[in-house]
C-alpha cells in the first residue's frame, strides 16, 4: 500500500479494480446472451403475423410491415390429423429420455466412482464422453453401417444366419429402441460426468463413517451417495421437463435418414415444423410452433418447481 494515499482511497480503488476485472470476465457472456437469446425475442411478433417481403427488404421492416393474423399461425399444429400421434411420440420419447438417462447416468456414475484404478475410471470415463462431441450426421452413418440392407453388419449376418434380412428403413416397428438406445449412447456420457463430479465432492468422512458403522457398499450408496445426489438429481430433473415439448431434430430427422416410412414413429413437433416450413415457407407457421414449445416448457418448469418445493423446499431451484 502507498503511504501517501489515504487507507480508504486505497480500498476504493482495490475495489474498483476487482468489479473491472469481473465486469470484464462477464462481458463476454453477457454479449451472447444480449445478441443470441434477448433481441431473437423480438422476432416473437412473427408468430402472429403474416411474414412477407417489403422494399426495402430488410427483416425489421418486413416485420413491421407484414399485417397481424392473430393466431392463425398456429392453426397448422392442430390441423393434421396426426396432430395427437406427434405430440405423443415427442412427449413418450422425452418422458423415457429423462428417466432412463437418469437412472443409467447415476448408475454410471457411481460405478465409476467404485473404480480402484484411476487409470481406468478415466479411460471409461472418455470413452462414454466421446460420442457428446459427435453430430448426428455423423452418428447416422454409424447407425447405417450396421443396419444398411446392401452392406450393413446386422444384415450380413442375419443372411450368414440364414434369416430373412430386415429392411430397418422401412421397418417403423424398431425405431423407437433404435432412436432411444442412439439418444442414450450419445448423451449419457455428458451427464455421467456431470454426476460423478458431484459424487466427487461427498465428504469422503461420510463414507469412513458409514463403514465404521458396518454399511455395506450398497448402503453406503443408499444412505450417503443417493442422498447427497438428490438436489443435482432434482434440478437436472426440473430443467428436463421443461424441454418436454422440444425435441432433438437431429436425432429424429438424421438418425432415420429422413424416411417417410418411418413417420409413424419418428415424426416428432421439430421434424413436422421443419417439413411444413419446407412445403409452405412459412415463416410465421415455424415462429409459432416455437413461441408455443417455449410456452409449455416455461409452464412444465414453473409446475415441476412448484412441486418440488412444496416437498422438498431446498433442492427447488427458486
Amino acid at each position: 500500500m502507498n503511504p501517501g494515499l489515504p487507507r480508504h482511497d486505497s480500498l476504493i480503488g482495490s475495489r474498483r479494480r476487482k468489479a473491472l476485472l469481473l465486469a470484464s470476465m462477464a462481458a463476454p457472456g453477457a454479449l451472447w446472451l444480449l445478441l443470441l437469446r434477448y433481441l431473437p425475442m423480438f422476432g416473437i411478433v412473427l408468430a402472429f403475423k403474416d411474414y412477407r417481403a417489403f422494399k426495402p427488404n430488410t427483416f425489421w421492416n418486413n416485420i413491421l410491415k407484414s399485417d397481424w393474423v392473430g393466431f392463425k399461425n398456429f392453426e397448422f399444429l392442430f390441423r393434421s390429423p396426426d396432430t395427437g400421434r406427434i405430440i405423443g411420440n415427442t412427449l413418450l420419447y422425452n418422458l423415457t429420455f429423462i428417466v432412463l438417462g437418469l437412472v443409467i447416468a447415476v448408475a454410471f456414475a457411481i460405478m465409476l466412482n467404485e473404480l480402484t484404478s484411476r487409470f481406468a475410471a478415466k479411460t471409461y470415463q472418455t470413452l462414454m464422453f466421446f460420442p457428446y462431441f459427435l453430430s448426428w450426421v455423423v452418428a447416422s452413418y454409424f447407425l447405417l453401417a450396421f443396419l444398411d440392407t446392401a452392406s450393413g453388419m446386422v444384415p450380413n449376418l442375419q443372411k450368414l444366419a440364414g434369416q430373412d434380412v430386415i429392411d430397418w428403413y422401412q421397418s417403423p416397428q424398431y425405431w423407437p429402441a433404435l432412436l432411444i438406445g442412439a439418444n442414450l449412447w450419445k448423451n449419457i456420457g455428458y451427464s455421467t460426468v456431470l454426476y460423478l463430479a458431484a459424487i466427487t465432492g461427498i465428504d469422503r468422512a461420510q463414507y469412513e463413517a458409514a463403514a465404521v458403522d458396518g454399511a455395506t457398499k450398497w448402503q453406503q450408496i443408499r444412505h450417503v451417495t443417493l442422498p447427497n445426489l438428490r438436489t443435482m438429481i432434482i434440478i437436472l430433473f426440473i430443467l428436463n421437463v421443461g424441454k418436454i415439448f422440444n425435441a432433438d431434430f437431429g436425432l429424429f430427422y438424421n438418425v432415420p435418414l429422413n424416411s417417410g416410412s418411418l413417420y409413424s414413429t419418428t415424426q416428432v413437433i421439430d421434424t413436422y415444423v421443419y417439413r411444413a416450413y419446407m412445403n409452405s415457407g412459412s415463416v410465421g407457421m415455424s415462429s409459432a410452433a416455437g413461441l408455443l414449445q417455449n410456452v409449455v416448457g416455461f409452464v412444465c418448469i414453473i409446475a415441476a418447481n412448484t412441486v418440488v418445493r412444496r416437498f422438498d423446499p431446498d433442492s427447488s431451484l427458486f
